[in-house]
């Protein structure tokens, strides 16, 4: 699945913060500047309408993230800054708060632009900038993005202009309607996918060196590897730094446990028996291929079972909303491909079940999506217990999953109930 088409979806399904274990590391451009973060989002420097549009977004306090970039973002002088922070953990929030803060009323000319990299992204982000923005009524936002025709000669008046950066480019240098010289506010959204995608970087590093020079560039990032530092140092000199160290997905929380059975048949009986015995919550299913994630579903769904399916086939706001529906535990189960190993957090999964292990197309595990599937089970240092319903000539994958990760997988009798129940207390 592209980066971007994650990155919409979590943005689509967070209506509320992640709580991040990450530790927030600040590297600090002037030693002798001093920092500070904050606890509420009162202590900001915020007009009041503002404070009602966080509220309106279900915010009550900062997260992590926000404790420590908007103090920054909103300082004046205003200050550079390049901000590494996952999806839901409210950076978006934090962005369009800093535009709304720094965009002037009284002046009808874009002040602040946003580059995001695709279009669904741009128009995600402008949705946040009228939740947050509803009591700011004399702040406009415009679209620079594909089917938003701008006759040439236009003024613009709107004060925000969120953007993908090829249609951007055209607003500046071909339609002249965009005067890069009069922005305040520079904000540059997934500079990790802009690098991921051709052309993208070149177009935004070629709208930023159009930039004045007072004006303040903040860069959003879910990663901070090489690729994106290398970037970022194009685009800002000497920025601060906010960065969170890298959360590994570990093992180490996660139970894990293997049946064996010989068909597709007797699988499904394995799953219904475990099914049966645990006082399962939210469960998370994963399957090989859509044609075993369709099969499962339709008998999961016979047997009386609340079931959701999620596909690579289904469009991004069709699994997001498949997502929000599990989320709200309008479905207990959530059966998936490897579309959703990834990137999707859900905190109420404790129990994964692998129906069947992920392999590469030699036959051999395909241990990264492995661990990225029971990691569902073990996010936010929940402890979580993941099983694998296999078939007897694939039990050496289990070995070869055991000796990769130097973990132990316990065999389990799918029949035997005294056992499944033991576990279960």
């Amino acid at each position: 699945v592209p980066l971007a088409e994650l990155s919409l979806m979590n943005k689509l399904i967070h209506t509320s913060l992640v709580e991040s274990q990450q530790h927030v590391e600040i590297l600090q451009r002037d030693p002798s500047s001093p920092l500070f973060s904050i606890k509420t989002f009162e202590e900001l420097p915020l007009k009041k309408e503002l404070l009602q549009g966080v509220y309106m977004m279900g915010f009550n306090r900062p997260s992590k993230i926000q404790e420590q970039a908007l103090p920054l973002m909103l300082a004046y002088p205003p200050q550079n800054l390049i901000a590494q922070s996952q999806s839901g953990t409210g950076k978006t929030a934090a962005f369009v708060l800093a535009m709304l803060s720094r965009a002037s009323a009284n002046e009808k000319y874009p002040q602040c632009l946003c580059l995001a990299p695709t279009y669904e992204l741009a128009l995600q982000i402008g949705q946040v900038v009228r939740t947050i923005g509803k009591f700011c009524t004399d702040i406009k936002v415009n679209y620079a993005v594909r089917g938003n025709r701008v006759l040439k000669g236009t003024v613009l008046e709107e004060q925000i202009i969120i953007g993908t950066p090829g249609t951007t480019l055209d607003w500046c240098f071909k339609q002249r309607i965009l005067d890069l010289t009069k922005i305040s506010l520079f904000v540059l959204d997934e500079a990790d996918i802009m690098i991921d995608t051709q052309g993208l970087s070149c177009q935004s590093i070629r709208i930023h060196r159009a930039l004045p020079k007072s004006c303040q560039v903040l860069l959003f990032s879910a990663t901070y590897k090489e690729p994106v530092r290398a970037f970022a140092e194009r685009i800002i000199p000497d920025p601060i730094v906010i960065k969170l160290r890298e959360e590994e997905l570990t093992l180490g929380n996660i139970r894990q446990y293997f049946m064996v059975c010989q068909s597709s048949d007797e699988q499904y009986r394995a799953l219904c028996n475990l099914y049966g015995s645990f006082t399962i919550g939210q469960v998370m299913i994963f399957c090989q291929t859509r044609r075993l994630a369709d099969w499962l579903s339709g008998k999961m769904s016979r047997d009386g079972h609340q079931v959701a399916i999620l596909t690579a086939e289904l469009t991004v706001v069709q699994r997001a909303s498949v997502i929000q529906r599990f989320r709200e535990g309008k479905e207990k189960v959530l059966i998936a491909t490897n579309v959703c190993a990834r990137g999707i957090d859900v905190q109420q999964v404790t129990t994964v079940v692998n129906f069947g292990l992920p392999m590469d197309q030699d036959g051999e595990p395909d241990f990264e999506t492995y661990l990225h599937r029971i990691g569902r089970a073990g996010r936010f240092g929940h402890r979580g217990i993941a099983f694998s319903v296999v078939e007897r000539e694939t039990v050496q994958l289990v070995h070869k999953i055991e000796e990769y990760f130097q973990t132990t997988i316990k065999q389990l009798d799918p029949y035997d109930m005294d056992e499944l129940e033991k576990l279960a207390a």
